[in-house]
């Protein structure tokens, strides 16, 4: 059935996209159109960087998250839990061996060069909350030593930057709807308001998109967005103003064991039904849930004269939300006396902190807990290979009532910050010179809390009492980060020589709401370091680069909510990176070819709580934090783009990585792979656009991986195909600018693999999967 519904919906794309064509002029010339640069090479700069394409983005349907448009580019590895990105739990990020994950943050996310405030789940945002698809410029990408004035203090493996698209100086309106498998729909309107006053001019853009999960199609995942900016330039004078509104509700999946991927490869082991076993609906897929809100916004302004330039920025950014879990009892928190019924059971005002004294599982009308029958050996085999008597109603006697909880994790955060850099051009003995500096302040204040709520029946559904009976824990963190760089770089003429230094200075304090007790650290770099040349060669467009930054990643305040954490022994995380290569350009062919190195030290891992042998739901905050040695990885990366024809082009990567663990601890054995990086990744895409009608296909290959520290899960490799073809025509109607129909299906051949890795299991990839997308220009 579900192979069918696909297979409806690319013949409908099909032929919808010949009906539109019956619109296009017949003597439109076809050499009218040819294809988009397709280059990634990147700018002439002494380290490894790279941007997106304009048909990297087509590649991507319009339901799917900024995140994915980058996934081709050299060194990169982005796994996502299906193909919209509609789950933040599951996304991964792998650049050179460094991972953003649930177990790190190690990659560095920029918006329009502004820090995104962390990428963690909890509480975090990468680069989808804040930019809607369709008003998605260009990404760069710095894989290892990046720009120097780089706002992050978590970008150890490089740096991610997301840009929004300027307006347009004509006024205008673009209407999109796109729709897929999986009941994807996204409702898309962006409006150009042209000259607004003199030298102004902005848009502003509204979407709402939804989409079920692609094991079972029991969840409704929701996003709401909002968008606008504003520029005006007169001048020297640059000024940009942006702000965006994002409010999702998404349903998590679940990772699995190499085993169980096996026994079934299209089951994350969440159910679809309520079964009144608490033990077994812990895993119901509409109780693992994310709710997140953010409001992000900036103000900018660019002063350039002959021979300097000064930009500043000031932002700001809230985030509130919540995860949600539901573990398969009631935590007993208050002794309510011998043979009572429970407070928890019966419903009282919330009890704030303590520990657990017991749990409960079962209870008579009244409310008191009941105990399983003597001898009774429980039948349970699932999840997490069954449970003793306690969770078994077999082992109760008739009337036994199952309890069970709705675990609410809520967080929120608020961010205000200012950036400036100066640029300086002048000449030193007749040799161009140019002095950068500048400084980032950001102060923000993180609120966590957990409560627990009674399920109103547990026999029936998940749905909760509101009124929470306990509050486990109630937490603010507070952090000051101040970062300060100065660059110069030199044209001797032969090369372009640049030395910099920049200091990060971190300062965290924690607070806990219920005792008053405080946590204070400093998270201060040493000086880092940063160095590079650019020289041209003997043939024309040729020229070689080097690079070495020293690279930093601050303590992260979650840290302090970890008590498990012995936080005089966390020290932050250092790296050390080295890039050499050759980079060509031309109008036919563009190539770069790098080679690095990276020393990371004081590797700081996430020790989670929960995985496929079960979940410690009463573990108060999620796990814990270890330095655990560092990671070497070196390797080479290639990329080429070949523009065969106008209307032909052909872009190719090759990734080699090596990373190993050094110095580790017992569960990450020195020497061994780092688990979830790549050895191999390669890809090809072929891009074709002629007259009014493009189309392109592209192909993935990710080597073997390892799922675990130990190297004792070997992951096999997979290899996964994106298309996209479609028609554009200009003017097709009166009043109507122009008209575009496109089908895109990401992983065409409908591959079977284990995509993200994190805590020693992983997230199964997303099926083949098609979307249709209809946009007028007016």
């Amino acid at each position: 059935m579900k192979t069918q519904r696909k297979l409806n919906l690319i013949t409908t794309a099909l032929l919808s996209t010949l009906a539109v064509n019956a619109y296009a002029n017949d003597d439109e010339s076809k050499d009218d159109k040819v294809i988009e640069e397709v280059t990634v090479v990147g700018q002439s700069v002494s380290f490894a960087n790279n941007a997106t394409s304009d048909e990297m983005s087509k590649q991507q349907s319009a339901m799917t998250s900024a995140l994915a448009v980058i996934d081709n580019l050299p060194g990169v590895l982005i796994n996502e839990g299906d193909t919209f990105g509609s789950d933040d739990w599951s996304t991964t990020v792998s650049i050179r061996g460094f991972q953003l994950s649930l177990d790190e943050q190690q990659i560095g996310i920029t918006v329009d060069g502004i820090a995104n405030g962390n990428s963690n789940y909890g509480g975090g945002a990468k680069a989808n909350r804040y930019i809607d698809t369709e008003n998605l410029g260009a990404v760069q990408v710095s894989q290892g030593t990046a720009d120097i004035a780089s706002r992050s203090n978590e970008a150890l493996g490089g740096t991610l930057n997301f840009t929004t698209i300027d307006p347009t100086e004509k006024q205008g309106l673009t209407l999109s709807i796109t729709s897929g498998d999986f009941e994807a729909k996204k409702y898309f309107a962006r409006y150009e308001t042209g000259e607004i006053i003199e030298n102004t001019y902005a848009w502003i853009s509204v979407s709402s998109s939804s989409n079920s999960d692609w094991i079972q199609q029991v969840t409704n995942n929701e996003r709401d967005h909002l968008a606008a900016k504003i520029k005006h330039q007169k001048g020297p004078l640059t000024v940009k103003a942006y702000a965006s509104y994002d409010d999702v509700v998404e349903a998590n999946y679940q990772r699995v064991s190499q085993e169980q991927f096996e026994a079934d490869p299209a089951w994350d082991r969440l159910t679809d039904t309520i079964t009144g076993i608490p033990h077994i609906d812990q895993v119901y897929r509409n109780g693992w849930r994310t709710h997140r809100e953010n409001i992000f916004g900036y103000i900018e302004a660019t002063y350039e004269q002959t021979n300097w330039a000064l930009t500043s920025n000031v932002y700001y950014h809230t985030n509130e939300g919540r995860g949600d879990w539901v573990p398969p009892y009631l935590v007993d928190i208050n002794n309510d006396g011998l043979n009572q019924p429970h407070s928890e059971v019966t419903g009282t005002a919330p009890y704030t902190g303590g520990s657990p004294i017991g749990r409960i599982y079962f209870v008579d009308r009244e409310g008191k807990a009941l105990k399983p029958n003597a001898k009774c050996t429980s039948s349970l085999t699932f999840p997490y290979g069954g449970a003793d008597e306690e969770y078994d109603p077999a082992c109760y006697g008739a009337g036994a009532i199952p309890v069970g909880s709705y675990r609410h994790t809520h967080y929120g955060k608020d961010r205000l910050g200012i950036n400036a850099d100066f640029t300086f051009y002048g000449k030193i003995a007749d040799m161009d010179n140019t002095i950068r500096a500048g400084f980032w302040y950001e102060d923000y204040q993180r609120e966590e809390w957990r409560d627990w709520h009674k399920r109103i029946d547990a026999r029936v559904s998940a749905n909760f009492d509101h009124t929470p009976y306990w509050i486990q824990y109630s937490r603010e963190f507070n952090v000051d980060t101040t970062m300060l760089y100065i660059e110069d770089e030199l044209d001797f003429g032969l090369a372009r020589l640049r030395v910099g230094a920049k200091k990060f200075l971190v300062e965290l304090e924690g607070l806990d709401k219920f005792s008053g007790q405080k946590v204070a650290l400093d998270s201060d770099s040493d000086a880092l370091l940063s160095a590079g040349f650019v020289a041209p060669m003997p043939i024309e467009g040729l020229e070689l680069f080097a690079g070495y930054a020293e690279n930093f990643a601050a303590i992260k305040d979650n840290v302090l909510e970890r008590e498990a954490s012995a936080l005089e022994q966390i020290e932050p995380e250092t790296a050390e990176n080295i890039d050499l290569g050759f980079r060509y350009s031309s109008t036919e062919f563009n190539a770069s070819l790098t080679y690095y190195d990276v020393t990371f030290d004081n590797r700081i891992s996430f020790i989670a709580p929960d995985s496929p042998d079960g979940i410690d739901y009463l573990i108060g905050t999620n796990g814990s934090y270890v330095n655990v040695g560092g990671i070497e990885s070196n390797g080479f990366e290639a990329s080429a783009t070949w523009y065969v024809t106008n209307s032909w082009g052909i872009y190719a990567s090759y990734t080699y990585n090596d990373s190993i663990y050094t110095g580790g601890l017992h569960d990450f054995p020195a020497g061994n792979t780092v688990f979830g990086s790549a050895e191999d990744l390669a890809v090809i895409s072929i891009d074709w656009a002629e007259g009014p009608y493009f189309a392109g296909l592209s192909t993935k290959w990710v080597g073997d991986r390892y799922m675990d520290a130990k190297n004792t899960q070997r992951v096999d490799s997979y290899m996964t195909s994106d298309f996209y073809a479609g028609v554009a025509i200009d003017s097709p109607l009166s009043g109507v600018e122009n008209m575009e129909l496109r089908l895109t299906i990401n992983n065409l051949t409908d591959e079977s693999y284990l995509g993200g890795i994190a805590g020693q299991s992983a997230w199964i990839g997303a099926p083949r999967t098609a979307a249709v997308n209809f946009k007028l220009t007016f």
